[in-house]
């Protein structure tokens, strides 16, 4: 719903002057600055306080939401740019902002893949995948995430830090740059690779666990709440298709700006989205991994015994 009426605020501005399109883009990222925060603020709280080490799946949730609200605490400087039209921090505030926007498609896609393919180890491979599944991992492996994010913003700011100081000659300005190309097709070509890459193992693992649950295989773990279980899944698929594919299409083919502002507001809602992940994974699965946990230690003991009368 959210999604839908920022689309139709930006359609109907859009065709207004600039004055009026950057009002919108204010309005929609106020919107996602009020809902967004206190919304991963509880997130975030409620993983920790409740979930923080007995999965790896809340690892990565947790991951996710403080990626989130990175995202949320920048908000409030593009509000007033767009508000304003003047932009009073400078060349390396505009920099780390708009890093931080970039950051979050990164690491939210590879957090939101990690938790598909979590989930499709413990339905699919319950026994088998045990020794992987561990917190520890989960951590080692988000470290590695931001490590890789952060490593490509290295080089990655030291040229939009140049570019934007030739733009600012005349006078200070961050996210508008009329005479300026501040996305480079390296930039382009990366992350339509990393998208698409995060998109595909999104649906094998929605294939996969769709074609588990209903073959009933005898080594697949007893979900409960199927339909919850699927529900995040789709939620996976919508999040790529609605939020990081458009933004990532528009900046490789160069499109207009308005189209690349509207991808960009898309974009920004995603953290909006997130929490409802977190309801239906928590809920809807991880919620019974005690029974789950405890059934296929059941399987393990009485193949054990079997084995030994058998012996």
């Amino acid at each position: 719903v959210l999604a839908s009426c920022c689309v139709h605020i930006l359609y109907r501005l859009q065709k207004q002057d600039t004055g009026n399109s950057n009002m919108a883009y204010a309005v929609v990222f106020g919107c996602v600055l009020v809902l967004g925060l206190p919304l991963n603020a509880v997130s975030l709280w409620t993983l920790i306080r409740h979930h923080s080490l007995k999965s790896s799946s809340a690892v990565f949730m947790i991951n996710l939401a403080l990626s989130d609200l990175l995202l949320v605490i920048s908000l409030p400087m593009r509000v007033y740019f767009y508000a304003t039209g003047s932009w009073p921090l400078g060349i390396t505030a505009c920099v780390s902002i708009t890093m931080l926007f970039r950051n979050n498609v990164r690491s939210s896609s590879i957090f939101i893949t990690f938790i598909a393919v979590d989930r499709l180890l413990a339905v699919v491979y319950p026994l088998r995948s045990r020794h992987l599944r561990t917190t520890t991992n989960a951590w080692k492996a988000s470290v590695l995430v931001w490590l890789f994010v952060v490593g490509v913003n290295v080089p990655e700011s030291v040229n939009f830090w140049r570019l934007l100081y030739n733009c600012n000659a005349s006078r200070p300005t961050c996210f508008e740059f009329p005479q300026c190309r501040v996305f480079s097709s390296a930039v382009g070509h990366f992350q339509l690779i990393l998208v698409f890459t995060m998109l595909a193992v999104n649906i094998v693992s929605t294939a996969l666990v769709s074609w588990t649950l209903r073959r009933h295989l005898s080594d697949a773990a007893r979900v409960n709440n199927r339909i919850n279980v699927m529900l995040v899944y789709v939620i996976n698929l919508l999040m790529f298709v609605i939020f990081f594919m458009p933004l990532t299409l528009t900046v490789l083919l160069k499109s207009g700006r308005h189209t690349i502002m509207a991808a960009v507001c898309l974009t920004t809602l995603n953290c909006c989205v997130d929490p409802l992940l977190y309801y239906f994974s928590l809920d809807a699965f991880w919620k019974k991994k005690e029974h789950v946990d405890s059934s296929l230690g059941n399987r393990i003991i009485g193949e054990t015994s079997g084995h030994q009368l058998e012996n």
